[in-house]
């Protein structure tokens, strides 16, 4: 599966040294890249909020596993990168900033839709671990079950008095049956929240994955 890509860009190739970037860095470089055709190493590193040491040795993977070229002109996909991302961007394919209200707490909040893995959460523990691990506050599950956007183990509408965000999430990430809104909060940067959404969307995509294939 496209995850399993993933997590061997991430994956450490000299033992001895630890990676500084992870998985999520790999998923968010290919959506930058793809986004703009090609990119610059400075647009990496200021999009990830990674240092340029580690961006160097991250374009370096990508290139390593055939996922990019590089030229003077940039960085740019190549068509097994092309596919990969696809592949991702079929289970992820819509997100969004949301305001503060009563189910996104931090100064800033990024919502990211991960379609059909609503019966693939347990208590939303998971997800919370994995957006703290990138210097977030939290980040709160829902799943969208018959029109409401429910916690996990729950039927009752957390956005019954947030009519307006309701509505953002509806409209901007069409949401069906079964999907799951992760939505990272973080009080430093947007760009540490959405990065906190997508590792927890990444890992509920992940342990399915590996429920699954073991």
């Amino acid at each position: 599966m496209y995850i399993r890509a993933l997590e061997k860009v991430a994956s450490r190739y000299a033992p001895s040294r630890a990676l500084s970037f992870d998985v999520v860095h790999v998923l968010a470089a290919l959506q930058l890249i793809k986004t703009n055709g090609r990119t610059s190493r400075d647009t990496l590193s200021n999009n990830l909020a990674l240092g340029e040491g580690t961006v160097k040795t991250l374009v370096k993977h990508l290139k390593m596993h055939a996922l990019v070229q590089t030229s003077n002109g940039g960085t740019k996909m190549t068509a097994k990168g092309e596919s990969i991302c696809e592949g991702l961007l079929s289970a992820m394919p819509s997100e969004l900033s949301l305001p503060k209200c009563s189910v996104a707490l931090g100064r800033f909040n990024y919502a990211v839709l991960v379609r059909e893995f609503g019966f693939a959460v347990r208590s939303g523990i998971e997800q919370r671990d994995a957006a703290i691990k990138m210097g977030a506050t939290g980040a709160t599950t829902l799943i969208f079950k018959e029109g409401k956007f429910v916690m996990p183990a729950s039927t009752h509408d957390s956005l019954k008095k947030e009519p307006q965000v309701r509505r953002m999430l509806v409209e901007k990430l069409r949401p069906k049956e079964g999907d799951v809104v992760i939505i990272g909060s973080a009080d430093s940067s947007e760009k540490t929240a959405e990065l906190a959404a997508k590792n927890a969307a990444l890992l509920t995509i992940f342990s399915h994955e590996k429920h699954h294939h073991h």
